[in-house]
């Protein structure tokens, strides 16, 4: 999630803190033809920008060409299962040209390696399903090689088509998995891998554009980036949390759209018929419009012509999930409000071991820091705002009455910088939250400005390795103030860097309704702690560490390619609170290690933990079908701990669990709120 700041220049620039088949030359030619003058000056607009106003100053040179061309051939052929060497280097003659093209807003290079990726997939392809149909020995001792960074590409067909032959292998065990064999596994694989390659027939010239220019911009840092048009509206659409459509969350499976979620109180779930399950084979505009197809179309377009706006009607043919038969469903579109990122609340009663008191604890889970950029560019008073909606569950907390209050960031990506600066002025009475240095090494702070406070009780701030950006301002203020602790993973995700989000139409054209260009989210300032330390690659630490899959994920800043290094300005806190005292959260930390210790459930999440480090080692997979399913079942923590974030992500799960690490937590904000209370 991105972290915005509309302090300054708000009408032209958003400042966003980030944290995430066959063809035929004739088919490819109709979707991507020939480089466009517009895509040229896109080229030497983003090019213009990037070299002039990066943190880092770097030029766009030779190294720059280098990482471009590494990470263009990475994004289209990440598992190396298409081009071949000679291919690869064909494409390297050209690695330090590739600033000399840009400079010019020349795109034919990317073209052309785009054409050699489509027909090597056809040759793949074609292979893949003769080996669908190929009988396998699930008892002979091979593996499927994971470590795709340090895997060569394949120097010969054969040795591609052995590539493949184990890909297809491990396809089968994962279906039979899934409860899929036989001639049904054969049928699906048919099926995936034929809409592969109808996917990337569908291709257009801008979704080429994006991939090249991110795989140029990303060269400086993982989070400049392009965004082809529609990449800018869906972003949009993901900071207001709104949209106009019917409300139902999609994937692409197979080649099927289909219905993963259907958003509590949208239209979809209004009108009733629609299920999660469901396959969405077709789309009508209209009561009359003729039904278009949408099987093997890319999820981009068959969402494009679902949403329309509120009121106008839409038609879904859909086949059902147990069945083979289609029926249609006619519904009419509305605004939808993406509650499931807003900030939700709940108080917990929790009885503290060991004692007969019943604490009420106060819980606001926030999976991001959330704002209507569209609205707060118009002047829009009341726009969307996570500081509201966490200052009214504050209120309602304290007519209530609690004794003490949990910050759940724990699949808080990110977001707006003005609202992790105002959302920390909730918990503290003025003084400097964040400190944004430019690429002049000006260091500015942004303060707290509004006196007072909504909630000055015990505060505990929970984080993982997903709690990124605006989630790592509010942390290491929290800390830095000395006004809460911190709990959960070792270590945050370690992003201090400040994206601004430009529009290229309004940037270059001073019109009205300027062309949709797309736009650049472009990395121009680091961000700092009140006490000087930067986040970047660091993260705010745990005062008080628990066991958890998710601290062993390569997922963090530093697990990325090219990250801004780690640096330090001058400390600015004025004030220390007095809620942190070391011997205190010593004594909490003693504590929850003898407790987790004695606990079953900790203690074979720790074997589980133990066997996933060993499994990330080995960056093999054994194709024998006992030990594949032997190794599945010992693996069954991550896809769990996986599973319950994308839940909580969106808004599936309670406000906070009954789980046993919740209760652990419980227990430490507990022990805290009787040492502060003491």
């Amino acid at each position: 999630m991105p972290l915005v700041n509309t302090r300054k220049n708000i009408l032209r620039t958003v400042s966003v803190l980030l944290l995430f088949g066959v063809t035929l030359p004739f088919l490819v030619g109709a979707e991507i033809g020939e480089p466009s003058t517009k895509n040229r000056q896109i080229a030497l607009m983003v090019r213009g920008i990037v070299s002039s106003q990066h943190l880092t100053r770097h030029e766009l040179d030779d190294e720059i060409s280098e990482r471009s061309l590494a990470t263009f051939i990475d994004r289209l052929d990440p598992m190396k299962l298409y081009f071949l060497q000679e291919d690869v280097d064909a494409f390297e003659s050209k690695k330090t040209e590739i600033d000399d093209m840009l400079k010019s807003g020349e795109l034919q290079f990317a073209h052309d390696v785009f054409l050699k990726y489509m027909s090597r997939m056809e040759e793949s392809i074609t292979v893949v399903h003769h080996l669908i149909d190929a009988k396998h020995d699930f008892t002979v001792e091979e593996y499927i090689n994971t470590d795709w960074d340090n895997l060569e590409f394949a120097k010969t067909r054969e040795e591609l088509t052995e590539r493949w032959r184990k890909r297809i292998k491990y396809n089968f065990l994962v279906l039979k998995g899934d409860k899929t064999e036989g001639e049904d596994a054969r049928e699906r694989l048919h099926r995936r891998y034929s809409s592969q390659l109808k996917q990337m027939e569908q291709t257009k010239s801008d979704d080429l554009l994006e991939i090249f220019l991110t795989s140029v911009t990303t060269s400086y840092d993982p989070h400049t980036t392009y965004m082809s048009p529609t990449s800018s509206e869906n972003f949009e659409i993901q900071m207001r949390l709104n949209l106009d459509g019917i409300g139902a969350q999609l994937t692409l499976e197979d080649g099927y759209t289909k219905v993963t979620r259907i958003i509590p109180g949208g239209a979809a779930d209004k009108q009733g018929e629609l299920k999660t399950g469901d396959r969405i084979v077709s789309v009508g505009q209209d009561t009359e419009g003729e039904m278009q197809e949408v099987i093997d179309m890319k999820l981009n377009d068959v969402v494009s012509l679902i949403r329309g706006k509120p009121g106008s009607t839409v038609r879904l043919g859909i086949i059902p999930e147990k069945s083979q038969e289609t029926k249609v469903l006619t519904i009419k579109r509305a605004k939808i409000e993406l509650k499931d990122s807003e900030a939700r609340g709940e108080i917990i009663e929790h009885n503290l071991p060991g004692t007969k008191k019943t604490l009420r604890i106060g819980v606001i889970n926030l999976p991001s820091f959330y704002m209507d950029m569209d609205a707060a560019r118009k002047g829009v008073k009341d726009y969307r705002s996570t500081t509201r909606d966490c200052r009214r569950i504050i209120d309602e907390f304290n007519e209530e009455g609690i004794d003490g209050m949990i910050m759940d960031l724990s699949t808080n990506g990110g977001g707006s910088l003005t609202e992790a600066i105002d959302l920390t002025g909730l918990f503290i009475d003025l003084g400097t939250v964040v400190q944004v240095k430019d690429p002049s090494g000006r260091v500015q702070q942004y303060d707290d400005r509004n006196k007072g406070t909504s909630y000055d009780g015990p505060l505990v701030v929970l984080c993982s390795k997903f709690s990124a950006s605006a989630s790592e301002i509010f942390a290491g203020a929290i800390v830095d103030h000395g006004r809460g602790i911190v709990v959960g993973d070792s270590t945050t995700h370690g992003k201090g860097t400040v994206q601004n989000f430009l529009e290229l139409g309004a940037q270059f054209f001073s019109i009205n309704n300027p062309p949709n260009l797309g736009a650049l989210k472009i990395t121009t300032q680091q961000f700092y702690r009140p006490g000087g330390a930067s986040t970047q690659q660091r993260g705010v630490y745990s005062d008080i560490i628990l066991p958890s899959i998710t601290d062993h994920l390569k997922v963090s800043e530093s697990d990325l390619d090219y990250p801004v290094p780690f640096d330090k300005v001058d400390d600015q806190v004025q004030e220390h609170l007095g809620a942190r005292d070391e011997e205190i959260i010593a004594k909490l930390k003693a504590a929850s290690e003898q407790r987790i210790e004695k606990s079953e459930d900790f203690q074979k999440l720790l074997t589980q933990i133990d066997e996933y480090k060993k499994q990330q080692k080995e960056k093999r997979v054994s194709l024998v079908e006992e030990v594949f399913f032997a190794k599945r079942d010992e693996n069954s923590a991550q896809e769990e701990a996986q599973d319950n974030l994308e839940k909580r992500a969106n808004g599936e799960a309670e406000v906070f669990p009954d789980t046993f690490y919740n209760r652990e937590v419980l227990t430490i904000t507990g022990e805290y709120i009787k040492d502060q209370t003491n």
